[in-house]
């Protein structure tokens, strides 16, 4: 299953959180105590891989936790919706037959809902699961229960959550681990649970217990038991062979699983060339590191803030994830604001790694955590006038309580403009974000087919309107010496812009103005224009919310696409919703992205018209 959206209630901050869509890396953006960590935490509680039990006490608004604490079975605080892949539906066609039930498209969706008493609700296709007949069993063994609620359950992701608040010990006194382990606490010492946690992951990972590491360091000494009696008697040499034996056991294993760690961690992390070495002395459990530069071995502790968190986040993902058997979704808060800056940019790289096989939700206030590539990903979470948390979409949206939140995304969009220029990237200034959306996916799209080997990376900055244009390009143009190539339209607002500076700022530049009729052969046309009508088939359908056949009919490919999706709308009367071009940019933007269309020869000859225009 893959989560496509969710939605908290009456959890903590969280009154009614809007709808969050999901895609593969899901950033939420925020300033402090706009509860984002809420936003993760009612989540990870719908079905975590360990711990995240229910805490009516802490997790209920406590403004009404009088009136919902007595109603915890009526009181929901999760809902989720997941895509149900095909090899799930396999699954349950064999144990069901739901033939009369499922959807001729094979789109199956599973909206599951968890209450304060801990009970789930779902419904499979907007079916409760209780109302779906139970005709066929996998056997005849009539007394075989049959569940399909209990099944789907099992399908479910599991929900990974870490924080920054648990970065690992590097130096672990035995005894003390052991009762912790146990659930015990020690006399005297403050029980940190985050750290626990880390501590009994790391071995797991060792695949030792801290018994164990013990009972295999003691001394012949200690296996005899003589105390001060050594001089009188001392141990057998079965007793002196078991503690070598012991010892070199311990020893092995322990280089073993350095070697492990050291081998895996250096195709994960790329700040350095880290070599770790796990170390038992006496009641003492230590782990080494060094690099090229500082080959000396050091306590971990004495590294910096950011590998230690690193290496508990990295320690987390690999025994938890395993743990969970499904792919897990990680639920990672505030990840990496302890790394160099350079360090965060590189986590979001690491983020799209892990996404190739894990869903992921992250947190963050630090612009450079923020993927400008794809800013579609990011959503907004503020505090509304009530100073409840809601969740945005729109990173446009003028609200007031808003504009603190959003202000990482602003910064990021700076930030990568700045780094752009000294970085050495290919610019290119477009109209609008819709037009970053569709460029960004024909970019992709022709170096994943290797149609393009851009040396430069290409990077498509909207400048909010055709009239900034000339500006964002002047501006760019003075500081690195070299103007950028633009994109724009070939409407009526376009064509003006470009007499306008052809005789100005572009006079002698006039073939780094790019119009789009210039690659359609199409009067008018816009970038939209550059992507085949199948593309835009399913998002029309949802932007619509009406069915489509009759703009299939009355669709002209011969026609600039956007003003007939105008001309339809005020015909039915359908009222488009402000920065519709957007979200319908977006939507066939991810579309590309998740089932790489297959692309007529027209079009993929346009695509790359276009792009050697610009390309190296």
């Amino acid at each position: 299953m893959k989560l496509k959206r969710y939605i908290v209630f009456d959890f903590r901050s969280v009154k009614n959180s809007g709808w969050v869509d999901c895609d593969d890396v899901t950033t939420l953006v925020g300033v402090n105590e706009s509860g984002k960590s809420n936003m993760l935490l009612a989540l990870w509680k719908l079905n975590p891989v360990r711990d995240g039990q229910i805490d009516i006490l802490h997790d209920m608004p406590v403004d009404k936790l009088g009136e919902l604490r007595n109603y915890d079975g009526n009181t929901k605080f999760i809902t989720a919706e997941f895509i149900l892949e095909s090899k799930d539906i396999n699954i349950l066609l064999g144990k069901y037959d739901f033939k009369d039930n499922f959807n001729e498209n094979n789109v199956h969706t599973l909206e599951v809902s968890r209450f304060y008493d801990g009970k789930y609700t779902m419904l499979l296709n907007g079916k409760s699961v209780d109302e779906y007949s139970l005709l066929d069993k996998v056997n005849e063994n009539k007394e075989t229960e049959v569940d399909l609620g209990k099944d789907l359950l099992s399908m479910m992701p599991k929900f990974v959550y870490y924080s920054n608040y648990g970065n690992l010990s590097s130096r672990i006194y035995l005894p003390h681990a052991v009762e912790w382990l146990k659930g015990n606490s020690v006399s005297g010492i403050e029980k940190n649970d985050e750290q626990i946690r880390t501590i009994r992951i790391l071995f797991d990972f060792v695949n030792l217990s801290p018994e164990e590491i013990l009972e295999s360091g003691r001394d012949a000494i200690d296996l005899a038991n003589l105390g001060n009696n050594y001089m009188i008697n001392s141990p057998t040499k079965e007793q002196i062979a078991k503690s070598e034996d012991e010892k070199e056991k311990r020893s092995i294993l322990l280089q073993s699983a350095s070697n492990k760690l050291t081998s895996s961690f250096k195709d994960w992390w790329k700040q350095g060339n880290y070599k770790f070495r796990f170390m038992a002395d006496g009641d003492y459990f230590t782990i080494l590191v060094s690099d090229e530069k500082r080959p000396v071995e050091v306590d971990l502790r004495l590294r910096s803030t950011g590998l230690q968190w690193f290496l508990s986040f990295y320690l987390t993902f690999l025994v938890e994830s395993e743990e969970a058997h499904e792919n897990a979704i990680l639920l990672l808060d505030e990840a990496g604001l302890t790394l160099h800056p350079l360090a965060q940019k590189d986590l979001v790289h690491f983020f799209n790694r892990l996404a190739s096989k894990n869903q992921l939700i992250n947190t963050t206030h630090s612009p450079f955590i923020v993927d400008t590539d794809n800013m579609d990903r990011c959503k907004v979470v503020y505090v509304n006038e009530d100073g409840l948390t809601e969740v945005s979409s729109d990173l446009r949206k003028n609200i007031k309580n808003n504009l603190s939140s959003v202000y990482a995304v602003h910064a990021a969009l700076g930030l990568g403009v700045s780094d752009v220029l000294l970085q050495g990237c290919q610019m290119v200034v477009v109209e609008g974000v819709s037009d970053q959306y569709y460029l960004n996916a024909i970019k992709n799209y022709l170096i994943s087919a290797k149609e393009i080997r851009p040396n430069k990376d290409i990077v498509f900055i909207p400048s909010g309107g055709v009239k900034n244009i000339a500006s964002i390009s002047s501006l760019i143009g003075g500081k690195n010496s070299d103007i950028p190539y633009i994109i724009i339209d070939s409407d009526k607002s376009g064509e003006d812009l470009k007499n306008k500076i052809s005789n100005g700022l572009y006079k002698n530049s006039k073939d780094k103005i790019l119009e789009i009729k210039d690659i359609t052969g199409m009067v008018y046309s816009e970038v939209e224009d550059l992507f085949p009508y199948s593309l835009f088939e399913k998002p029309l359908l949802k932007l619509f919310k009406v069915a489509d056949e009759d703009f299939d009919e009355e669709y002209d490919s011969s026609k600039p696409i956007v003003d007939q999706i105008e001309e339809f709308a005020r015909n039915n009367e359908i009222v488009l919703a402000s920065g519709w071009k957007v979200e319908l940019a977006k939507a066939v933007k991810i579309q590309m992205q998740k089932n790489k269309p297959c692309v007529d020869k027209k079009t993929l000859d346009n695509w790359k018209e276009l792009f050697k225009k610009f390309v190296d």
